[in-house]
């Protein structure tokens, strides 16, 4: 059994929760289907950001240069991070040559993968996630189970518990909007008593040297209008040339992450106001490694919309925790084994290759066509299960021999009468749950044969 399979067995047993949550990600998925039947030309934009993402990867160097040129031409302090531990460090001396101890961060994924916070806190530096997903999280001490959606797991009695705990709400009112504004209330302290904040980037515009941040919270806003010092941080594929490409970008990013027109906030930051700074770390972290290897190149090209997570059957109905990297779903299946198929390669199987993910993703990433790749190079990397092994090279056997295929078939409608028991046992994977196919009566070889097929 895989480590993804073990780890679903938790989220699985909980019945209700499993129903809910697949419900939830799929009603995320319609959403964004008919905010993309709603534009006409919907295909042609996935082609032509498809297209745009290849070219800027394939000149990287060129639109990081030109990015780094016009930032620092604006008055940015632009720093290059080989790895997250280069990140960590950098952010870390920023804040501490000011003076900082109370950092407010929206949210990023890039901060996850370097795991920021932990390092920070370790180091004396408050820093509190202002994204109401992120923040509830924070206070439950465990990381986002899907990079949009942080807390899309959690029920909101169990949000009602925790804020009964670490902000003082009414006992047993787990009403969200209630919550919503407790949260904000108290949020707003650390708005206004923060020294640094710090924001992800989804796009830098190397034509001008400015970046974006999306939300729909106005927290990233919030946070940089009190404090003195704007540190951002972004993987270096998030270069894109220019305004048209943004543009294009805007167009496909909310539609696909969460079935809206576009986000409620769009920021734009160019440069700083006067008697401020503003910081932007750009970080490789293995990005480098992905560039050159030419069969999974495309994953460069992601967004990080979530798409992919919300279409997928197996993420749906087995949580973002059942996955050991960070990143959930098949966009984390693939960029885990980028970074560690020894560690991350029990992922693998968490897909039917129902290459959904590919069809939903805005700049038309062939992931479940590199997921069955992952799969058919397991073996060469000694990494493939011995039991799924053997049972290919027994059905080799079978299918490759007609009489034992039919003997198969045959033993098959005998299985069908035995007591439940001997079919839906501890090694009978598929019965965990389903029930097991009927035969059908008769074989389409049968069937051909009597004249009964045309």
């Amino acid at each position: 059994m895989s480590s993804h399979a073990k780890a679903a067995k938790k989220f699985i047993a909980d019945r209700e929760r499993t129903a809910w949550h697949d419900q939830a990600l799929y009603f995320v998925r319609e959403k964004r289907d008919r905010m993309a039947q709603g534009v006409p030309e919907w295909e042609a934009l996935r082609e032509m950001a498809s297209q745009t993402k290849k070219h800027t990867i394939s000149h990287l160097d060129y639109y990081l240069e030109m990015f780094e040129r016009n930032a620092t031409a604006n008055g940015v302090q632009v720093h290059w991070a080989k790895d997250a531990e280069e990140h960590n460090r950098i952010v870390y001396e920023i804040i501490q040559k000011h003076g900082g101890k109370h950092l407010v961060k929206s949210k990023s994924m890039l901060a996850e993968e370097c795991g920021l916070s932990p390092y920070l806190e370790a180091r004396g530096i408050e820093a509190v996630e202002t994204d109401l997903g992120e923040r509830i999280m924070q206070f439950m001490g465990t990381p986002p189970s899907h990079i949009v959606l942080p807390a899309i797991h959690v029920k909101r009695e169990e949000v009602g518990k925790v804020f009964e705990e670490k902000i003082q709400t009414e006992p047993g009112n787990s009403d969200p909007t209630n919550l919503t504004h407790a949260a904000r209330k108290a949020l707003r302290q650390n708005f206004l008593h923060a020294d640094i904040a710090m924001t992800g980037v989804n796009f830098a515009v190397a034509s001008s040297g400015a970046f974006v941040v999306c939300t729909n919270e106005g927290n990233a806003d919030m946070g940089t209008s009190f404090p003195k010092v704007h540190i951002a941080i972004m993987g270096m594929e998030k270069v894109i040339p220019d305004y048209d490409a943004l543009a294009l970008y805007v167009r496909l990013l909310a539609r696909s992450a969460t079935g809206q027109p576009s986000t409620t906030y769009t920021s734009h930051y160019k440069k700083p106001v006067e008697g401020q700074e503003m910081h932007i770390v750009i970080v490789d972290n293995g990005r480098s490694d992905i560039l050159a290897n030419a069969d999974h190149v495309n994953m460069l090209k992601c967004l990080r919309c979530g798409s992919c997570i919300n279409t997928c059957p197996v993420y749906r109905r087995t949580g973002g925790y059942s996955y050991s990297y960070f990143i959930p779903g098949p966009i984390g299946i693939n960029l885990g084994m980028l970074r560690s198929p020894e560690k991350y390669s029990g992922n693998v199987s968490a897909c039917t290759l129902c290459h959904s993910c590919s069809n939903v993703c805005p700049v038309k990433i062939d992931l479940a066509e590199q997921i069955y790749k992952w799969r058919q190079d397991l073996d060469g990397m000694h990494l493939a299960a011995s039991e799924k092994k053997f049972i290919d090279k027994g059905l080799k056997v079978v299918l490759e021999h007609p009489g034992l295929f039919y003997a198969a078939v045959k033993a098959g409608r005998v299985a069908e009468k035995m007591p439940r028991f001997v079919l839906y046992n501890s090694l009978d994977a598929w019965g965990r749950g389903r029930e097991l196919p009927e035969f059908a009566k008769e074989t389409f070889n049968a069937m051909w044969k009597k004249g009964e097929v045309k």
